[in-house]
């Protein structure tokens, strides 16, 4: 069930009014017990089967946190995650790295990937995590935990929500209200469009190029990997601002996932607002423990490059993703080696500018199918290469959108004197007549252009 799709709308309208209703009873309980069985049909609705995969996973963080003090029970938190995520998403993948390496065939199961897997499990392991290390208290109440890991606004695709954040919103009085509803809606719609209108129009164009890059000219094909980077970051932070209204209507907050990221400097601040809860997430779970930058700096760069190659290989099952990680560490290593100077107006748009063109180039890795694909992008571009000349008219309208968002939130940022420049949405007031109208412009389009082809979002298939 796609945030995208009819059938999702009816579902949230279902859950928001039971949601609504059950808030009226004396305790908590039927709402939770409520939400947890509409996130488990949401969930289910791909696939009944990985219900019972999912519950699995909850079965074993919740025993396991239960015994904290125990060094076995807190490895075999650690492991069942981690192993439930290796033998679906990974399997298969050292396995032919493995048949490659040896010359002979070692064969392959038929494995479906199970959607969000990547999603559910490091929340699973930052609950026990955070719950050994005592920054967290056992959560005693299974139905609580368990809709945590299950709450289906960020089931499938993030954000990456820690629990110190969810379970305490438990203990509050969240309730569906008129104003959360007015700014709920809101990110939903804003979501939408940049899903609907935007990214999956582009979508069609960047997967020509990258079917067949070889027949395209050098600006075409130039112009689809710059339309790839305005895409996933369209698809992608559309699909969060649609978790978090979601989750906003319904009474819950989630932390922003998504922060301007093509304004940033260099590379490091480009992690600080791209997919804001993985990076977080990488950081305390993978990159501090690992010793971080307390032993060193040749082990600081060493434990940078690691983070990021395994943040790569979170993404996907293939060594062009890990390559991509790669890319992206050895960018943070350089970024952390040159000094860092004040820069005016013109050093700042340059540095801009070439981390922009950095990002981009790397994400050709990420979004080719197979290293030949992505030197065939790299050398048509640097070749000049002749070809099929092909514009796209939403590759420009996307870029213009993009243009415009970041531009108002500049001109905001001056005008409050905020430092620095931040892109969450200022709420429209509704009760204003300009407020419907834009709000009511933007349902307008989605309906009026959205694409109609069945067109998941990228972040479903991590």
């Amino acid at each position: 069930m796609s945030f995208a799709s009819p059938v999702f709308i009816v579902f949230f309208a279902v859950v928001l009014a039971g949601a609504a209703i059950l808030q009226k009873a004396r305790s908590p309980r039927p709402r939770q017990v409520f939400l947890l069985l509409a996130s488990y049909f949401f969930y289910g609705w791909w696939d009944w089967r990985f219900c019972f995969l999912l519950l699995f996973v909850t079965v074993a963080s919740y025993l396991t946190a239960l015994a904290k003090d125990s060094k076995p029970a807190f490895t075999l938190g650690v492991i069942v995650p981690l192993a439930v995520l290796g033998f679906f998403k990974y399997f298969n993948f050292f396995l032919s790295s493995a048949s490659a390496l040896l010359g002979r065939d070692l064969g392959a199961l038929r494995i479906i990937l199970p959607v969000g897997i990547s999603f559910y499990t490091f929340q699973a392991l930052s609950y026990v995590i955070d719950v050994h290390r005592g920054r967290l208290p056992v959560e005693r109440d299974f139905i609580r935990l368990a809709l945590y890991l299950s709450f289906f606004p960020q089931l499938v695709a993030g954000p990456i929500v820690r629990a110190a954040d969810f379970l305490p919103q438990l203990d509050q009085d969240r309730r569906v209200t008129t104003d959360r509803l007015k700014t709920g809606l809101q990110l939903m719609a804003f979501g939408l469009f940049k899903k609907i209108v935007l990214a999956d129009h582009m979508s069609v164009f960047v997967d020509d190029i990258f079917h067949a890059p070889a027949a395209f000219h050098w600006a075409t094909l130039l112009l689809g990997v710059v339309s790839y980077s305005v895409q996933i970051y369209f698809d992608f932070s559309g699909y969060s601002d649609i978790a978090i209204g979601c989750a906003r209507c319904l009474g819950y907050d989630f932390l922003p996932n998504f922060d301007l990221p093509y304004i940033s400097q260099n590379v490091t601040e480009f992690w600080r607002r791209w997919h804001i809860s993985l990076s977080t997430w990488l950081k305390e779970y993978l990159y501090i423990p690992l010793g971080g930058n307390r032993k060193g700096t040749f082990k600081r760069y060493v434990n940078l490059m690691l983070t990021m190659l395994l943040g790569g290989l979170w993404h996907g099952a293939s060594w062009t993703f890990v390559f991509w990680g790669g890319l992206h560490g050895a960018a943070l290593v350089v970024d952390k080696l040159r000094p860092h100077r004040e820069h005016g107006a013109i050093g700042k748009a340059l540095g801009t500018l070439l981390t922009f063109a950095f990002v981009s180039f790397a994400w050709i890795f990420f979004r080719a199918e197979t290293f030949a694909d992505a030197w065939t992008v790299i050398r048509g571009i640097a070749t000049a290469q002749d070809g099929i000349r092909q514009p796209f008219f939403w590759s420009f309208v996307s870029l213009a959108v993009l243009a415009v968002f970041t531009a108002g939130a500049v001109i905001r940022a001056r005008r409050t004197g905020a430092e620095p420049v931040t892109g969450f949405y200022p709420v429209l007031p509704l009760d204003k007549v300009w407020g419907l109208a834009v709000f009511f412009t933007v349902l307008g389009l989605i309906l009026g252009l959205a694409y109609t082809g069945e067109n998941p979002f990228v972040y479903f298939q991590f």
